[in-house]
């Protein structure tokens, strides 16, 4: 390449740095600064406090509420999804007639906002005129406030947000699926391996690649749940099915913490880093075994 070629890709890629700066790097480097103020999200003035809103966090119960909360929330809907999404895929992938509108049907949900999703959800599981109350109470069945109690709550959460997104899944191990030679199949035919057999002995360690990066996008988007929740339960009853994504939302607009705020989120970032180098390296060290 030579230096004319050179300084034209530098000017190609210029405009998606300055980009990248004002919209993403910008913000993030001013949230960390604010985190060490007693910022309220409104006034011109601010002091600084050190490591004290970051102190407050080990004190916090609702925040410790939030954060269990924030794991069921990302493990289950990751497991739970992974589970629906590589079902489907294994459907899908047979040769059958409408199977690309049962695709398109499947992957539809995760073009729709989370936010509408949820209130969609919501009036099924709504304690009044609730679809699935009125059928209880169609079959003289007790009635129950689901998202009302702290025990459905999170849990329905965590299924809606399973059932949106599992289409995610679908598509990757579809693709993961489509990769893999039939003549493993064959030569296990010819073996005499059972249909349980081949999926664990062949389909599953070939699809490694197509689990770590589904567990990885499924996991990163369950640990930061926030719109579902919102229409749901807008994280009650009390604090009960706050996530730190809603905890951070709370405490900024309801609150006027933004300082303490931009601490909550800050710590989300730093976990949610963690917990995918730590999923990336084991997937990695593992790989050669299978």
């Amino acid at each position: 390449m030579n230096f004319k070629n050179f300084k034209t890709i530098n000017w190609m890629y210029w405009p998606s740095l300055i980009l990248f700066i004002a919209l993403v790097f910008y913000p993030f480097a001013h949230g960390i600064r604010i985190s060490f103020t007693d910022w309220n999200g409104f006034s011109q003035g601010y002091n600084y406090v050190g490591m004290a809103n970051f102190k407050r966090l080990f004190i916090d119960n609702n925040f410790f509420i939030s954060f269990k909360n924030t794991i069921i929330y990302g493990v289950g809907s990751t497991i739970l999804q992974q589970v629906i999404g590589i079902s489907y895929a294994l459907l899908l992938n047979k040769d059958f007639k409408g199977r690309n509108l049962l695709r398109a049907v499947i992957y539809l949900p995760v073009l729709i906002s989370g936010l509408i999703m949820g209130y969609m959800w919501y009036f099924i599981f709504q304690y009044s005129d609730g679809a699935l109350n009125d059928i209880l109470l169609y079959f003289n069945k007790e009635a129950n406030d689901w998202l009302g109690d702290p025990k459905f709550g999170v849990w329905i959460i965590v299924f809606v947000n399973s059932i949106q997104y599992c289409g995610v899944s679908m598509v990757i191990y579809l693709a993961g699926l489509q990769s893999i030679s039939k003549s493993y199949y064959e030569a296990a035919d010819i073996d005499g391996a059972t249909a349980i057999q081949k999926f664990f002995n062949i389909t599953l360690p070939l699809l490694k690649p197509a689990i770590i990066t589904s567990f990885t996008i499924n996991l990163i988007g369950g640990l930061k749940l926030f719109d579902a929740i919102k229409a749901l339960t807008n994280g009650g009853p009390g604090y009960s099915s706050n996530s730190i994504s809603t905890l951070v939302n709370v405490a900024y607009f309801r609150s006027q913490m933004a300082g303490y705020a931009s601490s909550m989120g800050l710590a989300l970032f730093i976990f949610i880093v963690f917990i995918t180098i730590i999923i990336q390296k084991k997937f990695t060290v593992k790989e050669g075994e299978l």
